[in-house]
């Protein structure tokens, strides 16, 4: 890929930069690639550009959604600023204009939103809005989820809290085994493509008898539509379907929450919002959106029900967040449904989508590394494995990240053991960009088949080329 010249005010050092950072900043705040991390300074569209004016191609940043300092919404924002930012405590069009354009994207029983900051706070209002409706505590949540860092967040996260020294799961918390058809409890190795929903809806069942047996009751199951830090999961058929599972969890007392924040926005391409991808009347009683939705500004939403709402607001507590929903964010939220709409984001999502997944398939049966491709859209993961028995490919998915770097394409891994390669790009990858991407990772993939690779290349790019971070920025 080509360099461009960076206008910028005068910088200080890389060095200086990493040192101040090291000085001043909480040790625990990782960066990508440790060993010799980017110091990034511009991006535009699908595209990043270091202190150098060096270019980076882009296939993780989902919170750039429709690109990286997009005109449209950049203007919308400084105008907007330039008028009024203020909190929602006095009437304003922006907040009421664009609740009723993004409620129009659901079912008619979806109908009421609040606005804040971060997909972290809107998961958290989320349990606080299922507390409030069903008078219970009790949460379902799955194996490697991620919803957020806030701290009710955090004990809903297994991806966090099983890492975490001296953390326990809390009592009111129960993890569901997470639903992949390659590496989790039911796999297509000895099931149907048709039975694996099934199977996983019913160890969600299980749990709640479990719950009712123990003298508790569930508040909520919480997922995410297409499961993110987990290793890009898609969920199998017929998990959530509405006449079964989500039923159970009602009946159960409790209400299902849909986690959009990574994967909503028409990402998936086919649909808005990725939980439809379980069929059309799969509908969640609340849904989580966060990190495409201000294209980069802080914002984001929950969208309820009426009833629920209601039964929040009979607490007898005002809800107030200072900038959930104030004139600049509800501006930029609306430019950003524009963009998507007015140049066909959904539609390039599924033109792309398809190109990957067919290219990245015939991959796969060159090369013996590449476990599985699974996703949908312009959300891909690439399963790595050592052999027949998928021993994750940790070392060599290090290795394969940094390479990348060296060819200015960004990425970087997930998963439980960090081994699936992610794809979740700014919505305006293009055809040109993908097929760039699948030259250079045969390339690297040919390289990593060699016998003797890691005594090469390892030594030379470190053991750790990135850290799986994007999934738990909000």
């Amino acid at each position: 890929m080509s360099s461009t010249t960076v206008n910028t005010v005068e910088m200080i050092p890389k060095k200086e930069t990493l040192r101040l950072r090291n000085t001043y900043i909480g040790k625990n705040i990782s960066l990508f690639f440790k060993k010799n991390p980017l110091k990034i300074i511009k991006g535009k569209g699908q595209y990043m550009y270091d202190e150098e004016g060096n270019q980076y191609l882009d296939c993780i940043n989902n919170v750039a959604h429709v690109g990286h300092s997009h005109p449209h919404v950049t203007r919308a924002g400084c105008e907007q600023m330039s008028l009024l930012s203020t909190n929602c405590r006095y009437l304003h069009d922006n907040i009421v204009l664009y609740a009723k354009r993004l409620t129009a994207t659901f079912p008619n029983k979806l109908s009421v939103c609040y606005f804040v900051n971060s997909g972290s706070e809107a998961n958290d209002l989320a349990i606080r809005l299922a507390r409030a409706y069903t008078k219970h505590e009790d949460v379902i949540t799955i194996e490697s989820a991620y919803h957020g860092h806030l701290t009710t967040t955090m004990d809903i996260s297994p991806y966090k809290f099983e890492k975490m020294n001296n953390t326990k799961k809390k009592d009111w918390v129960h993890v569901a085994p997470l639903p992949c058809s390659y590496r989790g409890k039911y796999t297509t190795d000895s099931y149907n493509e048709s039975e694996i929903g099934e199977l996983y809806a019913q160890d969600v069942q299980k749990i709640l008898n479990n719950v009712h047996n123990n003298g508790r009751n569930v508040a909520a199951f919480i997922i995410e539509s297409m499961v993110s830090c987990g290793g890009q999961v898609v969920l199998p058929s017929g998990y959530l379907r509405n006449r079964k599972r989500l039923r159970y969890v009602r009946q159960a007392g409790g209400v299902c929450i849909a986690d959009e924040v990574q994967v909503g926005f028409g990402r998936v391409g086919s649909s808005m919002w990725a939980y439809q991808l379980q069929g059309n009347d799969v509908v969640p009683d609340i849904v989580t959106l966060g990190k495409p939705i201000g294209n980069g500004y802080p914002v984001a939403a929950v969208v309820t029900t009426p009833e629920i709402a209601d039964a929040f607001a009979a607490l007898g507590v005002d809800y107030f967040n200072t900038y959930g929903g104030n004139p600049v964010s509800m501006a930029i939220a609306n430019a950003v449904l524009d963009v998507i709409e007015d140049e066909n984001l959904m539609e390039n999502a599924t033109k792309i989508g398809s190109y990957l997944l067919t290219s990245l398939e015939a991959l796969k049966r060159k090369f013996k590394i590449i476990g599985d491709i699974r996703g949908k859209g312009m959300f891909i993961g690439i399963d790595l494995i050592k052999d027949a028995n998928k021993t994750p490919a940790i070392e060599e998915a290090a290795y394969i990240l940094s390479r990348l770097k060296d060819e200015k394409i960004i990425m970087s891994t997930d998963g439980k053991y960090d081994n699936v390669l992610k794809f979740k790009p700014p919505m305006v990858f293009d055809l040109e960009n993908a097929k760039h991407l699948v030259s250079t990772l045969e390339t690297i993939f040919r390289e990593v088949d060699c016998d003797d690779w890691i005594n090469n290349s390892v030594s030379s790019h470190g053991s750790s080329g990135g850290d799986s971070l994007d999934g738990s920025l909000d």
